[in-house]
């Protein structure tokens, strides 16, 4: 290994020892970085990889709130601005009793490389809380949301900082955080957040545009390898948002989509996913996905046990969509896959795929398209959100999907073309690491030591 990446990747780790998800995700960024890091031995004289790997600013803050029974509850809230080298700090909130310091500085990464690769002027940052959602009254969400922002507020603005959404945060929570903001503010402005409702200045296509975005970089890199999507067998670990519309936009390229999941489990159906129905069940009722078994009673639940491969991946498929949360592949999960017969792997969350599986699948010529690359149509429509607010102007839906493909076009062809520069073959986590990080690391340089 390059001699200042090992140095700067022990610093991380004695540093941030605590820390095990950011910890990862520097190993898998920087580790990929070797050949470009080969080429600039400059970066080591202004310490570039030292600040790159450190946030700009993390914002930790108590909100309190309370609860239909009148008492009180204290939970954590965080803000990560990672990186404003290219633009202002651009991520989503997540709410979700897994969330802490070690997964906002992660995702906030992460999401610096995600927004490089946009092409879009858009730096990287994260936030949240460990505040659980689900099984929450809409008024303990909204007491819950304006305490949040009573702090968040202090820390962002459309030039500085713009939060979406993201787990646990939808157009609810986010009409509740920006009906506080415009409360606090005394003022409309309308790009401070994004993932909004149309009636207050969201964007068409916002919803579903990471996973039709996920659909549109798979389709690109399975066509650059001779392969394509009408009549694969796709499987999606998730029911949230971004598996909703990626499963919609890869019945619509021919694919069939059989599995879908949720924590405690996932259903099968060999005839294909009723999509209209888990669509009214996960974005209007809020069950869990076992009641699909209600309307389809010769579908197939299977449930999750602890320790073991999540019961969606034991189902063989060609393709193969992590759409949940970080880590859900591992190494034996990978195993199985590739026993399977697997071709693809589309990551639609962050960072699902552990760095022991990454190896092992690119080993076996499985197609793996990385998070930062391929979940990144998202945020572009966020951008694309935050440019018509702007503009005090609204796009068609048709125009901003037409945008959505030409930037997950564009992203691809960036991923392949470094791939083919460094030599990197399938490599397309290596190479939408350094494509996205040449960018940010330009930008640095530019502006000198801060």
């Amino acid at each position: 290994m390059n001699s200042y990446v090992e140095q700067t990747i022990k610093r991380v780790i004695e540093k941030n020892g605590h820390e095990p998800e950011f910890i990862q995700a520097v190993k898998e960024v920087l580790e990929s970085l070797e050949p470009v890091i080969d080429q600039h031995k400059e970066y080591q004289d202004v310490s570039l990889l030292e600040r790159l790997v450190e946030p700009e600013r993390i914002i930790s803050f108590r909100v309190p709130w309370l609860d239909d029974n009148n008492k009180v509850q204290v939970n954590r809230g965080f803000r990560v601005q990672f990186n404003g080298a290219i633009g202002p700090y651009k991520g989503g909130l997540r709410f979700h009793k897994s969330v802490n310091q070690s997964i906002m500085k992660f995702l906030a990464f992460e999401q610096t490389f995600k927004n490089s690769l946009t092409g879009l002027p858009i730096g990287g940052g994260k936030g949240g809380s460990d505040f659980d959602p689900k099984g929450k009254s809409d008024n303990e969400i909204m007491r819950f949301c304006q305490s949040f922002m009573n702090e968040l507020q202090k820390h962002i603005n459309h030039n500085l900082d713009v939060p979406a959404g993201d787990i646990g945060v939808g157009a609810r929570e986010i009409g509740y955080l920006f009906g506080q903001y415009r409360r606090i503010k005394n003022t409309f402005e309308a790009g401070v957040l994004t993932g909004k409702d149309l009636s207050y200045g969201g964007s068409l296509a916002r919803k579903e545009a990471t996973g039709f975005g996920l659909m549109y970089f798979m389709r690109e890199m399975l066509n650059a390898n001779n392969k394509n999507l009408k009549d694969k067998i796709v499987t999606i670990s998730g029911s949230g948002n971004v598996a909703i519309y990626a499963a919609q936009k890869a019945m619509e390229m021919g694919a069939k989509v059989v599995a879908m999941s949720d924590s405690n489990g996932c259903i099968y159906d060999g005839k294909g996913i009723d999509l209209d129905l888990i669509k009214q069940l996960k974005e209007v009722e809020r069950k869990r996905i076992k009641e699909y078994l209600l309307k389809h009673s010769d579908a197939k639940y299977m449930e999750n046990i602890i320790g073991q491969t999540p019961a969606v991946y034991t189902i063989k498929a060609d393709i193969v969509l992590p759409c949940a949360t970080q880590n859900d592949i591992n190494l034996e999960t990978a195993k199985l896959l590739v026993q399977n017969g697997v071709i693809a792997i589309g990551e639609g969350a962050n960072m699902p795929t552990t760095i022991e599986a990454i190896d092992y699948l690119i080993q076996h010529n499985v197609l793996l398209a990385p998070a930062k690359a391929a979940n990144a149509g998202g945020v572009a429509t966020s951008a694309l959100e935050m440019s018509q607010n702007s503009m005090r102007y609204a796009w068609t839906f048709d125009e901003v999907d037409k945008k959505l493909n030409d930037i997950m076009t564009n992203i691809f062809k960036m991923c392949y073309d470094t791939s083919k520069e460094y030599n990197l073959g399938i490599n397309y986590v290596a190479s939408a690491n350094i494509a996205g990080f040449k960018k940010v690391a330009n930008a640095m340089m530019a502006q000198g030591v801060i």
